[in-house]
């Protein structure tokens, strides 16, 4: 079995790649990123004679297909930007994908899919990702789902890469249409920083205000978990990016209108991304990590219930868990988990299936818990006040 992992010269799939090592059987592990050097540094990181490198650019369509009909799966890593471009890619080179990012319009390449007998599940991170296939987990355990409210916290700096620095400022670009709640069968969009409420994560990250962004699980669960009324997915980041990330809100920076400065025209968020990009403070954080609270209320068992999911993952004190990859960790192993059931025929769907419809979620939790990232529930009854 040979798989292509796309954009594993950066920070977070090149842990997928480590992870597929690790875990995984395939012959040939490749790493295709349009920065060669990165996939050389990776590739000699690794250190192991199943994994080579080969230069791949997404917006050389004939090239990349061609690249991709050599392998039996493709895993990227890759900015969202491309998220098209990729799905198009693998649906005419007709061999099996996934990736990290789940954000795009996919789902539009459903029906070419089918027809190529392959299956592609966008979003296998942590959330999207893992947050879709936790409330499958605990849906699956109710007779009636009635609402889910999926939180995290991504604990990183700012500016860990380019394309993470691009993300954390499009979920609150005012103009999106994808920052939705879904309620009672509408999705209903919401301005930024819409919805405050306040969760309370796994030790060290504590209970902290979250507000609802523009992540597709809100899109993809109801086809997946049929009768649920609410669905409103929220997250934050450190306490200092997400002041910084309010002030450009409230200041109108991240509608990215362009500026005219000495002759040229820059839009107003690309040049603070640009900046933090290039400057120390885009990279400095003391508390790296990742934790999710995903809560599911329903019927179980007759019963009107509370069932509370929450991960926890070492310290950075562990080793291989050192500062920032607490964080690219977390990411990038889900990816890889994905990868590897895929190649194993576990995925038995075909087209365009969210990680919810794709996965089945015991074994995904418990293959998360061989790499110590673990999950904790809580399963509460839900009295009514009369």
């Amino acid at each position: 079995m040979k798989i292509l992992c796309l954009g594993a010269g950066g920070r977070i799939s090149r842990e997928s790649v480590k992870d597929l090592i690790a875990y995984g059987d395939f012959e040939q592990v490749t790493i295709g990123d349009v920065n060669e050097d990165a996939a050389r540094e990776v590739a000699k990181e690794i250190g192991d004679p199943r994994v080579d490198i080969v230069k791949f650019d997404i917006t050389d369509s004939k090239r990349s297909v061609e690249i991709m009909k050599r392998y039996d799966l493709v895993m990227s890593g890759m900015p969202i930007k491309f998220d098209e471009l990729l799905v198009e890619a693998v649906v005419k080179a007709k061999v099996n994908g996934l990736d990290i990012n789940g954000m795009g319009d996919t789902i539009t390449f459903d029906g070419p899919a089918r027809e190529a007998g392959i299956v592609y599940v966008p979003g296998v991170g942590m959330t999207p990702g893992t947050t879709n296939i936790l409330t499958r987990y605990a849906a699956d355990q109710m007779e009636r789902v009635d609402e889910i409210y999926i939180s995290h916290g991504a604990f990183r700096a700012i500016s860990l890469s380019p394309g993470l620095t691009s993300t954390t400022f499009i979920e609150y670009d005012p103009t999106l249409e994808s920052r939705v709640v879904y309620d009672n069968g509408k999705h209903v969009q919401v301005s930024p920083f819409s919805l405050e409420k306040m969760i309370e994560l796994p030790q060290p990250y504590g209970t902290l205000p979250q507000y609802v962004i523009p992540h597709p699980e809100g899109f993809t669960i109801p086809k997946y978990i049929k009768g649920v009324k609410r669905i409103e997915v929220r997250g934050t980041w450190p306490e200092k990016n997400m002041r910084l990330v309010r002030a450009l809100y409230d200041y109108g920076f991240l509608r990215n209108d362009k500026v005219k400065i000495n002759g040229g025209e820059i839009g107003s968020r690309d040049f603070i991304a640009a900046y933090l990009d290039q400057s120390p403070e885009g990279r400095k954080q003391d508390l790296w990590g990742y934790a999710l609270h995903v809560e599911v209320v329903g019927m179980r068992k007759g019963k009107d219930v509370r069932h509370v999911l929450t991960t926890t993952h070492p310290s950075k004190e562990a080793k291989g868990w050192e500062d920032p990859r607490g964080y690219t960790k977390c990411v990038g192993i889900p990816l890889s988990i994905g990868a590897q059931m895929i190649a194993k025929g576990k995925v038995k769907a075909r087209g365009i299936v969210a990680p919810e419809g794709a996965f089945d979620p015991l074994e995904f939790i418990r293959e998360l818990a061989k790499r110590e990232i673990r999950v904790h529930e809580k399963i509460e009854e839900k009295h009514t006040v009369h």
